[in-house]
């Protein structure tokens, strides 16, 4: 296997179809090539109207769980769910795992995390409490959301098969019923050295109209049949980035914020209707991070060094939004509603046509 080209499923990739991006990427070209970060799925489908699932990604791998990360978050439009954000806010850190859902099991993902913490890190005076981050996007479409169907044990699943290197994309955990510029979208990740450093992106995609649709500058979505349009109100985007460059919060907040430059290469306008919600981490630092109690030392890079990683952010969300697209299949859900695959072959000609393949 390739992971550069396909999953470990054997889903191609964008880059399987020559499009072209900038940057290096890491090994697996995934949010895991950041040392530490381990993602796992729960993917549920079954019958002919349970299309979701939970996605869990650990900064620290379940080992490290109970040491927090310094983070920052952006919210580019806000109608959508992030919970923990105001501690975020207020201190600067996120702890524990990051979960993403579907919208109507957004708490049931938050709590279901905390409970996994309780049993297995043993909470006592120094851990005895924590607000995890469980974010959402809205799979109603396909899935029969107010059934309920992701359940506790759904959540522990998730993070205690949570591992590195190569993951699956498209249809899986969190992203399995979501929908993206009108075709199957879902769960997506890239990643990218740069500057002695590794930076990752996980997206869980759900947003944009077929029209939209751009990929490496080319309008291809005007010249594509088969997308489903739900009018402006439609769809959200998760981003989760992740660092190993030692970066303090508001540094995060502000790669957070580059993010929305990331999606909005792929056509995002970030619908009023559309919640595009970004969490940015760095694993550095763990031992300041803790620390109880006395005086913590920590590294950082200076605001002015910090053009490189805006820039691979930028480059990482846009490939994974468009991995999300291109490794993915059709999918029939609820009352029998169909979403097509995006045309990959008729995207590669399209750019083709443009001149603006790989190599």
């Amino acid at each position: 296997m390739d992971p550069l080209h396909e999953t470990p499923s054997g889903l191609p990739r964008a880059r399987a179809f020559d499009v072209p991006f900038e940057g290096t990427p890491g090994r697996n070209n995934a949010i895991t090539d950041v040392a530490g970060i381990e993602v796992g799925y729960t993917t549920l489908i079954e019958g002919e109207a349970v299309r979701t699932g939970v996605t869990a990604i650990l900064p620290r791998g379940r080992g490290g769980m109970a040491t927090p990360c310094w983070s920052g978050f952006f919210s580019l439009n806000g109608n959508g769910e992030m919970t923990g954000s105001h501690w975020i806010e207020e201190t600067g850190t996120c702890e524990l795992a990051v979960t993403l859902t579907n919208t109507h099991s957004c708490g049931l993902a938050r709590d279901a995390t905390l409970k996994w913490a309780a049993r297995n890190l043993g909470f006592d005076e120094d851990l005895d409490w924590g607000l995890p981050v469980a974010a959402e996007t809205y799979d109603g479409y396909l899935n029969d959301i107010n059934g309920f169907h992701v359940a506790d044990a759904h959540v522990f699943a998730a993070i205690e098969s949570a591992r590195g290197g190569p993951i699956d994309e498209g249809s899986v955990g969190g992203g399995t019923g979501m929908v993206c510029y009108g075709f199957k979208g879902g769960s997506g990740t890239a990643s990218r050295c740069a500057g002695g450093y590794t930076l990752g992106a996980f997206v869980q995609a759900n947003f944009g109209r077929p029209r939209e649709l751009t990929v490496a500058g080319v309008p291809v979505g005007r010249e594509l049949d088969g997308g489903f349009d739900y009018g402006a109100g439609s769809g959200s985007i998760i981003v989760v980035l992740a660092t190993d460059a030692p970066l303090l919060p508001h540094q995060l907040k502000r790669l957070a914020r580059r993010a929305g430059l990331g999606i909005g290469r792929s056509g995002a306008i970030a619908h009023h209707g559309s919640g595009d919600i970004f969490l940015a981490l760095s694993t550095a630092n763990a031992e300041a991070l803790s620390a109880r109690q006395g005086a913590a030392k920590a590294d950082f890079l200076p605001d002015e060094s910090l053009d490189f990683l805006f820039e691979a952010a930028i480059q990482a969300v846009d490939e994974a939004v468009l991995n999300a697209l291109f490794t993915n299949s059709e999918m029939t859900g609820r009352d029998g509603h169909f979403i097509a695959a995006l045309p990959r072959q008729r995207v590669r000609d399209l750019l083709a046509a443009a001149g603006r393949l790989s190599g």
